[in-house]
């Protein structure tokens, strides 16, 4: 009988140690640390069954766009290096999943409401990293700041923050109805809002939307959900709201909410001459104010 050979452990023989309570854990840890790996096949090259994703880290506009989404609706698994999205709004997800590179892979949900919600989820170490770096950690809902974005890229990043928690407010209202209760006359306004956890993340949303599209107003308002949690908006009156729009949709073909760009093309149609919408002007009299509409709408 030939000498005996030593066993080697056996898979998964590394399951609940840590590199204090085990040497061969500890040393296994200190080979691979402060080593960066990149990857040599491209991923459309595997062959594998699984379609990972292809978003890779660094600012561009798509990653631009994703990262406001991510910032609102996405969350980040610290265990696991993987991270989530979450929405309502289906067309949403799906874009979502086209530009990180899983298109399809999308997960349909129930609440306890009995509502649907749609679910896309990836692991990318190397964007997950990426994603910390520029400000968006795990468990960020109440602890968001700023993000490091170029100013170049801001108006997408923009974009994905409207459209992941931010809503867009087209409508008539009647005006004096209490000293003139016979009136007709109407008016129209148009708010943006954006909504977060995080007061200092709205902030410094609004420090960056003042410098670079040179709003003159928008403020920070605290409101109190359903649950009892307290939650901040950032709001736009009418004029800082046209201004903010234009530049967030100056590109038609650029990836959004379908919807949420829609109540803005839709006012743009309606009021294609008006001077906001060429100098962002503002009128001085109310009855030359084409925003001031009959009762019949016109």
């Amino acid at each position: 009988m030939g000498p005996s050979r030593l066993r080697r452990p056996g898979k998964g023989w590394a399951k609940g140690l840590t590199a204090a309570t085990d040497s061969r854990v500890a040393n296994s840890a200190a080979r691979h640390r402060g080593l960066a790996y990149r990857r040599v096949t491209p991923l459309t090259e595997c062959g594998w069954s699984k379609r990972w994703a292809t978003i890779e880290p660094g600012w561009t506009p798509t990653s631009a766009y994703v990262v406001g989404l991510i910032a609102t609706d996405g969350c980040l698994v610290e265990s696991r290096r993987r991270i989530d999205f979450t929405s309502a709004d289906f067309q949403l997800a799906e874009t979502y999943a086209i530009l990180v590179g899983i298109p399809g892979r999308i997960r349909t949900e129930m609440t306890k409401r009995g509502t649907s919600i749609y679910r896309v989820r990836f692991g990318h170490a190397a964007f997950y990293r990426w994603l910390v770096e520029v400000g968006i950690g795990p468990r960020k809902s109440l602890t968001l700041g700023e993000i490091e974005v170029p100013g170049a890229l801001l108006a997408p990043v923009v974009r994905g923050l409207l459209d992941g928690d931010g809503s867009i407010s087209n409508k008539k209202w009647r005006a004096d109805v209490t000293r003139r209760p016979l009136s007709d006359y109407r008016w129209e306004y148009l708010n943006a809002r954006f909504t977060s956890a995080s007061r200092g993340h709205l902030e410094w949303l609004q420090s960056e939307l003042r410098e670079h599209v040179h709003v003159r107003g928008g403020w920070i308002h605290m409101t109190t959900r359903e649950d009892g949690r307290t939650c901040f908006q950032l709001r736009f009156g009418k004029f800082d709201s046209v201004r903010l729009l234009s530049w967030i949709y100056a590109d038609s073909a650029a990836p959004c909410l379908d919807r949420k760009r829609r109540i803005w093309f839709d006012y743009c149609a309606r009021h294609a001459s008006d001077a906001p919408l060429k100098g962002f002007g503002r009128w001085a009299r109310r009855d030359l104010n084409p925003h001031a509409l009959s009762s019949n709408g016109s």
